[in-house]
């Protein structure tokens, strides 16, 4: 008898697991808002050359030039003339822009057309023209706090636990949320954003932990994708938020108070009693679990639940409880090093393509708002098909082909001209949605093939390179200047490339999630094809013992 079968015995999939499975992800919902944040917080509105009106600007039949003109005949963004250029009342703009009169970078510093946003730290600090490279790269340093926060966190959750490190994280979402929203200026921004991003990735590292390591195996699929779906409606909530509060400050407020209300509850949380077994630790697990067995109203088996008991069911994990786990197991050992090194792949891929499309959303041509709630509602049909295709079909099939149709639309795009905007954002709109059903598989298919004992440590593999993914998709968009194609090119082969990797990968569906390394090692041995098949099963029918379903 192993964890499986005694979380069984105290309720299953009862009370406290649905408590459980809905408070973690009510965060969720925010944690899209964060993400995807700086398209609205640091939207860039149009904008031209602040000027001092003398009131002499203007003589009878003429009418002055300050800045030249563009294709459309709107002022330049970034330049004025040196001297008043004039051109006659009746006259087409663009036919007296005066291209040779000698124009300056705006002295007196920008307007800004507020029709859209009132206030964002573009028109706060004049991110713009020779400064308007700190835009990405703020959201840079904010993928950086992710990736620092997935390093750090991510182990140090497999040394102290899943719930200490989630409770901290809260907390510092919320602290670090406030002080960006009071920022004073764009360096303070930069350094709160940055704390912002590691406490992200503690949560959704130990949000998946503590759901996956506290629900039955014939029940994960449903969970993980709920955790997905939670996310997916953060991004409809952030268009809403968006829409009704036009200032950066009082958005980014709005969406990091609640952090203090999800850090209060957070104390509610039971640690997860697989990981106390495995850190040596018995006696609190035997604590934790009479405390779920009361709450899911199993009174008897509360009584039945001892020490002796624990260590008789639990020998093999009790026993792995005296061994100690580092980084360096992720890659020590075969199977687990080929899985560390296809993952890698798997999450920089997608967190690539994925922040490559939708931290871009004003390049679309329609209201940005409009296309955050279509971005964002593209996931629901994707996550139903990819939660029902991991059901029936397993996760590696699904993994593929959301990887390779992905990258196949935004390469599509290359073919696509300009002006079909509509057929571009089609394909760009269905890329993003196979991406995020990637990302639904990938955060489940991780913590399925990593053992217990690392499995914070893979999680934490994983969300670096999803970081690092993150981190260069706003850079490989300078390319397009000099090649337009290249950008598309690079954001769609990559999920293609990756997806091909995932052949080298397991079969994880249904089969009870792996404690040790030596079980993974051992469990990769290539199974008769009868054998295959029958762990391959519709969700209804795995009523029997989820660890005799994997024999």
């Amino acid at each position: 008898m192993g964890f499986a079968d005694l979380l069984e015995r105290t309720g299953g999939m009862g009370k406290f697991q649905v408590t459980h499975v809905m408070l973690l992800c009510i965060p969720i919902l925010l944690m899209a808002s964060h993400n995807l944040l700086q398209n609205f917080t640091a939207a860039i509105p149009n904008h031209w050359c602040k000027i001092n009106d003398t009131g002499n600007s203007s003589e009878e039949g003429w009418v002055s030039l300050l800045s030249p003109l563009d294709e459309k005949g709107n002022p330049e963004s970034c330049l004025e003339f040196v001297e008043i250029q004039w051109r006659p009342v009746d006259s087409n703009m663009s036919s007296h822009n005066s291209s040779d009169a000698e124009t300056r970078s705006c002295t007196m510093g920008w307007e800004y057309d507020r029709e859209d946003f009132t206030s964002t730290i573009i028109t706060e600090w004049d991110l713009v023209c020779g400064q308007k490279t700190r835009r990405q790269l703020a959201q840079s340093l904010y993928m950086a706090g992710v990736l620092v926060g997935a390093i750090i966190l991510g182990g140090l959750s497999d040394k102290y636990g899943r719930r200490a490190l989630l409770i901290w994280s809260y907390l510092q979402m919320a602290v670090s949320g406030i002080c960006t929203a009071f920022s004073p200026n764009y360096l303070s921004y930069c350094v709160f954003r940055f704390l912002g991003g590691m406490a992200l990735s503690g949560i959704g590292l130990n949000t998946t932990a503590l759901i996956v390591e506290w629900v039955p195996t014939k029940v994960r699929t449903i969970t993980g994708t709920l955790a997905g779906y939670s996310y997916t409606v953060g991004q409809l909530v952030l268009a809403g938020l968006a829409y009704g509060i036009r200032d950066w400050r009082w958005l980014q407020l709005c969406v990091s108070l609640p952090f203090l209300i999800f850090f209060l509850y957070s104390w509610w949380f039971p640690e997860s009693a697989r990981w106390l077994v495995l850190s040596g630790r018995p006696s609190k697990a035997v604590s934790e679990m009479k405390r779920v067995a009361k709450f899911n109203g199993k009174l008897e088996e509360a009584d039945k639940i001892t020490l002796e008991s624990l260590k008789a069911d639990m020998t093999k994990e009790v026993a792995c409880g005296n061994s100690t786990y580092t980084v360096f197991d992720l890659v020590r050992t075969s199977t687990v090093r080929r899985i560390s090194f296809a993952v890698s792949f798997v999450w920089f891929s997608t967190s690539f393509a994925y922040y490559g499309l939708a931290m871009d959303l004003q390049k679309f041509g329609v209201s940005i708002y409009l296309i955050q709630v279509i971005f964002g509602a593209v996931d629901f049909p994707a996550k139903l098909i990819s939660t029902t295709a991991m059901i029936y079909i397993g996760r590696r099939v699904t993994q593929f082909f959301s990887l390779v149709l992905g990258g196949l639309a935004i390469i599509a795009n290359i073919f696509v001209p300009n002006e079909l905007q509509v057929v571009r954002t089609s394909l760009a709109v269905f890329g993003k949605g196979c991406l995020a059903a990637s990302f639904s598989c990938v955060f489940l298919y991780t913590t399925e093939l990593y053992p217990t004992v690392i499995r914070q440590s893979g999680l934490g593999l994983g969300s670096t390179m999803a970081r690092l993914g993150g981190i260069v998709a706003p850079l490989v968009k300078m390319l397009g200047e000099f090649y337009p194609f290249l950008p598309l090119l690079i954001y769609g082969g990559s999920p293609i490339l990756s997806g091909l990797l995932v052949y080298f990968l397991p079969e994880t569906v249904n089969k009870p999630l792996p404690d040790t390394i030596e079980e993974v090692e051992i469990g990769n041995k290539k199974t008769p094809e009868k054998e295959q098949k029958k762990e391959i099963v519709p969700l209804q029918s795995v009523t029997t013992n989820p660890v005799r379903m994997a024999l």
